[in-house]
């Protein structure tokens, strides 16, 4: 039978570390969520998520301040925070929730490339411009972030050497949402009210 001395030094040195490493997870994780909710002008989700990331870090750090001499706990405690970090960013890529808007730019005719994303479905804006060597095509498209993937392949196949960049959109107007099957409904109108 394992004396008091062996229990307690499991606890202090082995138990607590990793019950402060996995709490500050948690927390670290639910933090980074929150984050991209409050980015998405959510009102509603980020505020429980913050309640219990504050909670589990009170636990958290209160467990470090009665166990100050542990050094344990500080690495686990950092290690927990690094670790969060990346667990919530993995999280938040795989709900892909959202919406973005594409901007493509190239110099080869575009028409093939509008009319293949128009035929996903996608609402497509074009306008030609004038870049440093000529004319281009710009292309805006608003997408569901989980199809951002597609119109990505739809650009490489169409021309690899387009440029495109992608934005966050924090809100649409539904009542011009150019995300409906098989909507073409321009968006200039909707990207010049700012939203």
């Amino acid at each position: 039978m394992e004396s008091a001395v062996d229990i307690s030094f499991w606890f202090t040195y082995v138990i607590l570390p990793l019950l402060i490493f996995f709490s500050r997870i948690v927390d670290v994780t639910l933090d980074t969520l929150r984050i991209v909710f409050i980015s998405k002008g959510d009102k509603y989700y980020a505020p429980i998520l913050g309640f219990f990331e504050v909670l589990i870090w009170l636990i958290a750090i209160t467990r470090i301040m009665q166990n100050l001499d542990n050094v344990a706990c500080y690495i686990a405690y950092a290690a927990g925070f690094a670790a969060g970090n990346y667990i919530g960013l993995i999280i938040e890529e795989r709900l892909a929730f959202g919406v973005q808007m594409f901007r493509i730019i190239t110099q080869k005719e575009a028409t093939s490339l509008i009319k293949s994303l128009s035929e996903k479905g996608y609402g497509v804006t074009s306008i030609e411009a004038k870049g440093n060597s000529g004319l281009v095509h710009v292309i805006f498209s608003v997408v569901k972030r989980t199809e951002s993937q597609k119109i990505i392949e739809l650009i490489n196949r169409f021309n690899p050497n387009a440029f495109y960049s992608i934005e966050d959109v924090r809100h649409i107007n539904e009542n011009n949402e150019p995300l409906k099957k098989g909507s073409n409904k321009s968006i200039i109108r909707w990207l010049r009210k700012g939203r």
